[in-house]
């Protein structure tokens, strides 16, 4: 380590102390929650801008007000504490009042994918026994599809919220804004007795197995995201503003970027989806000072044409995951951004990693108990020893990461309790113990030891689900519905590498029902463009004449993986879905050879 590091390092201590005491895990029976950081906020920065939104900007103590009449108004139509309310809005400023708004009442918001359609957006609302749908216009289309096989009462536990204006509430659902303009804009008693404890919201996750599952989250773990992410992440005050265009229902945007708002003060300006193009002029027109991103994200703006004064911005921090390490130090320097906080967590895991000490390429350290065991990718299994226990990896190789499960670190899972329990690996290397499997590799790396810490690297996923489009995807959920399709057997999903795209593409293995001597592609696409959200759909196929099994008759994708969307390493027809294409078409050498100059636009 160089005199530099060794300073830099010395520089953070007396911060990475105080988070230490800061964020000590608190008991789940003492009473507080993110409504009460806001509630704090309207006090204490009240004139301060809160959130800027299209032209729209609410101060700290008029947000406050907002969703205490949302809050006070869905107290009055029956929602109370430990009631379930799905949203289905896109970002904007109701979405945070809203979410806001049910915390307040200690309710719990399942937040919903803005992509899902049918099945996966009925499953998301019925899992959760959701009370009440709240939907913004823009996405009314969406919910009118599936209400009939939703159990909730028409023109009652439909929630509608204006957007642009040029479509009133539908006969079914009622006008929120309009119901609850005239309710109190007064604090809430209730919001005094929420606790650590209560669960504060459900975000969904692909995982591995099945539609997607809804992840439990607590005020604790939400309010310890945020507080990580102010005292240590982006090192924020009140003076700061965020700049957020994450989809907000995902846990990077709304527990690292609103919670380091709601635990600091500080402002955000929010942007309905992301646009490279907008991006500088958003940043000095609003004076925002941290980002918060994910990888894709700062790969698509490096990808834009650079200019001499780029890095002349008041951008001086960012904080989120899946910064590749070949875009780290060009984004850096191009930004001119001074100080990068990875981190490394997932919705429903018991364990986060982060880079509080500002080291270039890597997730950082964490501070709980965890172990990196070996694992065979070919085969999707843990490797064991004579006893059956784990087998810890040597330094400095990929291993399986688990995390310990204890009082300090609760796995508070999913609201399905299969799929909690298959999350956990019981007697790992001794009879009684218990770990969280988050399916993913990484490695400690060469970076010292920070106040006896060792610092990580992310190297992989593994198993059944990967990375696409900012989006995690489930090929065992992919899978079932190709299987649908009526010339379709079986289907084998896995993701494929695609150079300068982050992530990988899915790729599906399909084995045709007896009968069937060709894919109908023109059907086929109807169906996976009806049946599967954009990011799910896979990129390549790939005909066989068979599957390829295990003696237990599980699916091999471990040469499937090796041969890619190759033409000419696969004997079989291969198709691919061309980036903005409606349908599948054969994939040719000179298109494969675009994609492998990173020139095809995915």
């Amino acid at each position: 380590m160089g005199l530099r590091d060794v300073a830099s390092t010395l520089a953070q201590v007396p911060t990475l102390l105080r988070l230490k005491k800061g964020l000590r895990p608190r008991p789940y029976s003492e009473r507080d929650c993110f409504a009460r950081q806001v509630e704090s906020n309207a006090v204490r920065f009240g004139a301060r801008t809160a959130i800027i939104f299209e032209g729209r900007s609410l101060t700290w103590a008029e947000f406050n007000e907002q969703a205490n009449c949302y809050a006070n108004h869905l107290a009055a139509v029956g929602v109370q504490r430990g009631d379930v309310v799905s949203l289905l809005m896109e970002n904007r400023i109701e979405f945070l009042a809203l979410t806001v708004a049910l915390n307040k009442l200690g309710a719990t918001t399942g937040f919903i994918n803005t992509n899902l359609r049918g099945r996966p957006l009925t499953h998301c609302i019925t899992v959760t026994r959701s009370k009440k749908c709240i939907f913004g216009e823009e996405l009314a289309a969406a919910l009118a599809e599936v209400k009939g096989e939703l159990p909730l009462a028409e023109g009652e536990d439909y929630l509608f919220v204006p957007d642009s204006g040029a479509a009133p509430a539908p006969n079914w659902a009622v006008d929120l804004n309009q119901a609850s303009a005239a309710a109190s804009s007064a604090n809430l008693s209730v919001t005094e007795d929420n606790t650590l404890g209560d669960t504060a919201m459900y975000l969904f996750t692909s995982g591995t197995t099945g539609l997607p599952k809804a992840a439990v989250i607590s005020n604790r773990r939400y309010l310890s995201s945020g507080g990580l992410a102010h005292l240590a992440g982006l090192q924020c005050t009140e003076k700061d503003r965020l700049y957020i265009c994450l989809p907000l229902y995902h846990g990077t945007g709304l527990m690292v970027g609103c919670g380091a708002s709601f635990a600091s003060g500080a402002g955000m300006f929010i942007r309905r989806k992301f646009s490279a193009s907008n991006f500088l002029a958003d940043v000095r027109r609003h004076q925002t000072t941290c980002l918060i991103y994910i990888g894709e994200l700062c790969r698509y703006l490096l990808n834009t044409e650079a200019a001499s004064d780029d890095h002349v911005n008041p951008l001086r921090t960012m904080m989120g995951n899946g910064l590749r390490p070949d875009v780290w130090m060009p984004f850096k320097r191009r930004f001119g951004v001074k100080r990068i906080s990875e981190f490394y967590g997932a919705s429903e895991g018991n364990v986060a990693f982060a880079n509080l000490l500002n080291k270039d390429k890597t997730i950082g350290m964490t501070a709980s108990e965890i172990a990196l065991v070996r694992y065979d990718v070919s085969t999707d299994e843990i490797l064991k020893d004579e006893d059956d226990r784990c087998i810890a990896v040597e330094r400095g190789e990929p291993g399986l990461l688990l995390a310990q499960i204890n009082e300090a670190a609760a796995f508070e899972g999913y609201t399905d309790k299969e799929a909690t329990e298959q999350k956990i690996l019981r007697n790992a290397f001794v009879e009684g113990d218990a770990w969280f499997n988050t399916g993913d590799l990484l490695r400690e790396i060469e970076a010292g030891y920070t106040l006896g810490y060792p610092h990580y690297q992310f190297v992989d996923r593994v198993g059944d689900t990967f990375r696409w489009k900012s989006e995690n995807v489930s090929t065992n959920e992919v899978g079932e519905i190709l299987n649908g399709f009526p010339d379709i057997q079986f289907s084998n999903v896995y993701g494929v590498q695609v150079p300068n795209a982050d992530g990988r593409a899915g790729m599906a293995a399909l084995t045709l029902e007896p009968g069937a001597d060709a894919l109908d592609l023109e059907a086929f696409s109807r169906f996976v463009r009806r049946e599967l959200p954009a990011y799910a759909q896979p990129v390549f196929l790939r005909v066989q004449a068979d599957i390829d099994v295990t003696g237990t008759f599980k699916m091999l994708k471990g040469n499937l993986k090796k041969d890619g969307y190759d033409p000419q390493r696969i004997a079989e027809p291969v198709y691919v879905l061309k980036p903005g294409a409606k349908a599948y078409e054969p994939l040719d050498a000179e298109f494969a050879g675009r994609i492998d100059a990173g020139e095809a636009g995915y």
